[in-house]
């Protein structure tokens, strides 16, 4: 083989080895990306609160039955270590009514002579306590997942309180921009998803608005997993919503005050320009232009 046949072979083979190498330059590079978008979650649907925006308010009903909804379903999983019971008085509760709240829970209170923890009845001053001792036994009863507090999720989980809602809501069920439907109840423990859908296995449980699509929760919520004492009828979709409220609350518990406060400042200063005005021309009004 000449030179130049020898030549000309390398550079076949260069062109040949080149061009695989830049598909799979394109597929490294696109692949991944990709990958990592189809697994991300759904966009919530947005929901209409009565807390959203500057004039908005917490409907304080619908408070205290997210409370009912997180001690009777949230609570075995999920603490909130950042709420004491004292608190509840923000959400229209009386002294009596957060003693006799505060009795129905367990907190640690030392140990005893064999070194085992003992527990007493609650008081209004203790924090709400956690379900779990550590983190290891909040792994080994939820399949190696430690359920995280819910103190300030409404504020820290990207989405906010619309996705705390889709997230409860939608199991098993498409994302709403794919079904067609306003609200992430259309399906799941609303809309009645086949088992099948929401199964968990090693990889969870089926839900568009966790990431990667799969959630170690199962669905929490069903139909009449608690009473409501105003009579409200307890939908799954109404403990979701009304649960989303009180954890919004929780995450914000003195937003009410603090946009009174603002409106209180801004007619303050609406009427302080206006007596300047007046002020303003009625000390230059011998002036001529």
């Amino acid at each position: 083989m000449t030179r130049t046949q020898v030549l000309s072979s390398s550079i076949a083979q260069a062109r040949k080895w080149g061009g695989v190498a830049l598909l799979l330059g394109v597929g490294l590079g696109h692949g991944p990306a990709v990958w990592a978008q189809s697994l991300a979650p759904a966009q919530a649907p947005v929901q209409n609160w009565s807390f959203k925006g500057p004039l908005g308010h917490f409907d304080l009903a619908a408070v205290q039955r997210g409370y009912a909804v997180f001690a009777g379903v949230c609570a075995s999983c999920h603490g909130l270590t950042q709420m004491h019971f004292s608190d509840l008085a923000g959400m229209g509760l009386t002294s009596e009514q957060i003693a006799a709240l505060a009795e129905a829970w367990q907190v640690p209170d030392g140990l005893d002579a064999e070194g085992r923890l003992k527990h007493r009845k609650a008081q209004p001053d203790d924090a709400l306590p956690e379900p779990y001792p550590n983190a290891q036994a909040a792994r080994s009863a939820n399949r190696g997942a430690v359920p995280p507090d819910l103190s300030r999720i409404t504020q820290v989980y990207p989405g906010g309180p619309d996705r705390v809602f889709a997230l409860l809501t939608g199991y098993g069920a498409p994302p709403s921009h794919q079904s067609g439907t306003g609200s992430a109840a259309g399906g799941g423990l609303v809309g009645g998803a086949h088992p099948a859908a929401v199964a968990g296995g090693e990889g969870g449980f089926a839900n568009p608005y966790a990431i990667g699509h799969r959630t170690a929760m199962p669905p929490p919520l069903r139909d009449g997993a608690v009473v409501f004492t105003d009579g409200t009828q307890a939908t799954a979709e109404q403990e979701a919503r009304d649960v989303t409220t009180f954890l919004a609350w929780v995450s914000n518990p003195h937003a009410d005050s603090k946009r009174r406060l603002g409106v209180g400042v801004a007619l303050y200063l609406c009427f302080l320009a206006t007596l300047l005005v007046i002020l303003k021309r009625r000390i230059w009004s011998h002036v001529r232009k």
